[in-house]
């Protein structure tokens, strides 16, 4: 196994001797886990900067690390440009015809060149097909466009859900995470507000507060109505009217419901929720990068979506439990215009929130731009590493520098302004500086070839070509948690289409409740179809799993064809039984007719016992176990986000034991190094000594030569004398040679050593079982079931259902 694979490792190149400024052999492996201190990129255009992004983000996902990409400019789009196999004509869709024309090449042999090219520059860094094979497998690549239906849509306008109950209970996130929504929405509109002097910010602020304290999502249309007739008669101590007078709350809600009115604003409103847990992770829990295409919008758009997104991010990562591994990334391709040092966009508080608060959640931000000026450097002081490229003018690399001042000072460490200014003046083409704070100092390397084909911006119709990028469909949740395994023997209904003689509402047995599901077509031209509706809670008590937990359900269960019995075997669940399940019945409606079951006697009763029979031996809570970690799913949480948490768990177990024996082994290197240093230094003091004293001999021997030829009397006498101390002093020149000898023997004793102890670390982290990948998990299935006196009837009677809805729920026969 190649170094670069162990789990996580990210190899991002190799090091630059800064003394020759050859590229070394050392490998440049950067630990996973110091990303949970941010980082931050930097450099002009044309300094690899891409190169280096999408080598770490390659990286990440092969360890299994999801990622969450903003892509402002369309360089990330490359991501999904893997040919694991290089043949030429999965290049020639991608390379360019211009290109190709300028070099006198046709586009065939261009592809073919650039196959070449790529096999070679993965080779020469120690990578190969199977590695790009490895990514794929290892995690899902797919490109969101927001607005559009290019790639795969967002909906970002149909509503704005009430966040978890953990941040509501958090008066500072939902402040936050208010001003943030109200102030995206307000730019979109074109209204420049301030959060303390706007009108429009306080009055919106105030009915997306009082909503969502409520537990109400608010839509759109929602919002609109509530502009016009707020939920509340005064705004501070003055009254709604003589705050904003209603004329004026219409021009507002006018202003709205253009926005949601216009054409072009119908594609923000279809495609996947934004939910940040399927963003970065499949259904199935396999680690997805999702890259948020944002080239085509404008900058009011852009601005809103990142603004919406980064609140969408603060929300997910306060529900999660606190970790000090890698969790997920969130990296964004060019920040300039979102974090300045003295304007206050919507998008800045929640990423200097971000900046400050995601490391205690394993949430790992990455921000890159190529304009350094005008960023806000005190906020950028949070990121503990940066890598720094080629910059074009000396007062990008004064900010810059500022910057480094800022992240040194802001954990204690040291910073040498003169010997980093000196690195950065001889930065080339992919050549980079890296300064981690987690490291002792600063380190100049080359980034290696990516694996993904660097195309360079997508365009809209590209990515609508790109394969395996098309939408993910909604599986429809047809049972509920606790649900029959046993069918009786009743047949569900066979009929699809709402009879003939619909007729007014049939006469009910007093005893029994009527409710009606609201229509979402106009009530006059509605069929109603009859079902039961059974509304229960379950209590589901297993000390072992350690579940306390009740259940309750709101079930559709239709009648069967032939008997005209409920059949308990087919019911529906309900999840919108708390808005859509009303009293009262619609004017106008027409009803198809009552099966014979329901005028019984005692009707009710029966159908109780039925019921609660039916939950009490077939009903489930089936969850999910992993028993290696004793871990048990919660009640209702899918199969693959629970995948998710255990290998979490087994991440952060992996990181663990990576730190103990980081532990065991830096006291034992650290001492070897210190010992290796002053032996170099001894080497080089004895040869030195060596030298000179090879130097004094010859002078000496050379002055006794000229004294005897050109001497006389005592001054030969003299001579012999210098003659005899010449001789002592090359006696002196074999042992100096001597003690250089030695002192490099015993330096090559310690490196060997050294290697020794370095390779012995190496082969005990290699050891540690790496962390599996969710799919292929081996997880468990417990099943939980209540006992009688657990089993609570809330809701139990008769429910008529608009027929189109009611069929759409019968299975397809």
């Amino acid at each position: 196994m190649q170094a670069f694979e162990k789990l996580g490792t990210f190899y991002l190149g190799k090091q630059i001797e800064t003394v020759t400024g050859e590229v070394s052999d050392r490998l440049l492996l950067y630990d996973a886990k110091d990303l949970t201190t941010h980082a931050m990129m930097v450099g002009m255009t044309g300094s690899g900067k891409t190169g280096l992004a999408l080598a770490l983000l390659e990286e990440a996902a092969i360890d299994g690390i999801p990622a969450i990409l903003i892509d402002p400019k369309g360089d990330l789009g490359n991501l999904m440009l893997q040919f694991p196999d290089m043949k030429p004509d999965d290049f020639r869709p991608w390379v360019d015809d211009a290109e190709a024309a300028r070099k006198e090449l046709s586009p065939e042999a261009f592809a073919a060149k650039t196959a070449e090219s790529w096999r070679a520059g993965l080779a020469q860094w120690g990578q190969d097909g199977e590695r790009i094979r490895r990514l794929q497998a290892s995690a899902e690549f797919a490109v969101y466009t927001p607005g559009s239906t290019a790639g795969r849509p967002l909906q970002l306008l149909r509503s704005f859900d009430a966040p978890p109950a953990a941040l509501l209970n958090d008066a500072t996130a939902l402040r936050d995470r208010v001003l943030s929504a109200v102030s995206g929405l307000l730019g979109l509109l074109g209204i420049d507000a301030d959060p303390v002097q706007s009108r429009e910010h306080i009055l919106l602020s105030n009915i997306l507060d009082r909503a969502w304290r409520e537990g109400r999502n608010v839509d759109l249309k929602a919002l609109i109505q509530d502009i016009q007739a707020p939920p509340f008669e005064h705004v501070g101590v003055f009254a709604l009217e003589s705050f904003y007078p209603a004329k004026e709350r219409f021009t507002l809600a006018m202003r709205v419901n253009n926005l949601l009115a216009s054409p072009g604003f119908a594609a923000w409103m279809a495609g996947e929720p934004l939910d940040i847990q399927r963003l970065l992770y499949t259904p199935a829990g396999k680690p997805r990068v999702s890259i948020l295409y944002l080239a085509h919008l404008s900058d009011t758009e852009r601005m809103f979506f990142v603004t919406r997104l980064l609140s969408e991010v603060l929300a997910w990562i306060r529900a999660q439990p606190g970790t000090g591994s890698l969790r997920a990334l969130l990296y964004m391709d060019e920040i300039f215009g979102y974090f300045p040092p003295t304007a206050n966009p919507p998008s800045k508080l929640p990423m200097l929130t971000l900046l400050k608060q995601a490391r205690a959640f394993g949430l790992g931000v990455v921000l890159s731009t190529q304009n350094p000026v005008d960023l806000d450097y005190k906020g950028l002081s949070n990121c503990g590493t940066w890598f720094i490229g080629r910059l074009q003018t000396e007062r990008d690399k004064q900010r810059v520098m500022e910057g480094l001042e800022g992240a040194a000072a802001s954990t204690g460490d040291g910073f040498d302004r003169d010997a980093t200014e000196r690195l950065l003046a001889g930065l080339g083409n992919r050549v980079f500086l890296m300064r981690n704070v987690h490291d002792d100092a600063p380190v100049l390397f080359q980034t290696r070839w990516a694996m993904s084909y660097l195309r360079g911006p997508l365009t809209l119709p590209q990515l609508a070509s790109l394969p395996g990028n098309a939408p993910e469909h909604a599986v429809p949740q047809v049972l509920p948690a606790a649900k029959p395994q046993s069918p009786p023997t009743a047949a569900a209904p066979q009929q699809r289409e709402p009879p003939q003689s619909a007729a007014p509402a049939p006469i009910v047995p007093p005893d029994i409740p009527v409710y009606h599901l609201r229509s979402p077509q106009a009530e006059a031209d509605c069929t109603y179809v009859p079902s039961l509706v059974a509304g229960y809670k379950l209590h589901f008590v297993d000390a072992k799993a350690a579940v306390n937990e009740w259940v309750g359900r709101t079930w559709l269960v239709p009648f069967a064809a032939l008997t005209g019995e409920p059949s308990w075997d087919a019911p529906v669940l309900c999840e919108t039984a708390n808005r859509d399940l009303v009293r009262a019945a619609p004017s106008q409606a027409r009803y198809a007719a009552l099966p014979a079951s329901v005028t019984r006697p005692k009707a009710l009763p029966a159908w109780t016992k039925s019921l609660t029979a039916a939950l009490y031996q077939h009903a489930t809570l089936d969850l999910f176990a992993f028993p290696d970690l004793k871990m048990v799913s919660r009640p209702g949480e899918p199969l693959g986000d629970f995948r998710v948490r255990v290998c979490q768990t087994l991440r952060e177990r992996h990181d663990e034991q990576v730190a103990s024996l980081k532990a065991k082994y830096t006291p034992a290197l650290r001492t070897l190094s210190d010992q290796i240093r002053r032996a170099e230094e001894k080497v080089d003091r004895e040869r030195a000594q060596s030298g000179q004293q090879k130097m004094n001999t010859m002078l000496s021997l050379g002055a006794t030569l000229l004294g005897a030829f050109l001497g006389r009397g005592r001054s030969r006498i003299g001579t012999v004398g210098r003659a005899a101390t010449a001789m002592k002093s090359a006696g002196r020149i074999g042992k100096e040679r001597a003690d250089v000898a030695r002192a490099e023997e015993s330096l090559d004793v310690l490196q060997r050593r050294l290697q020794d102890l370095e390779q012995q670390f190496e082969t005990a982290t290699a050891e540690l079982s790496a962390a599996p990948h969710p799919e292929t998990l081996q997880v468990e299935t417990r099943a939980i079931r209540p006992r009688k006196s657990d089993i609570l009837i809330e809701i139990l009677g008769l429910c008529w259902i608009p027929a189109d809805t009611f069929y759409s729920f019968l299975p397809k026969r």
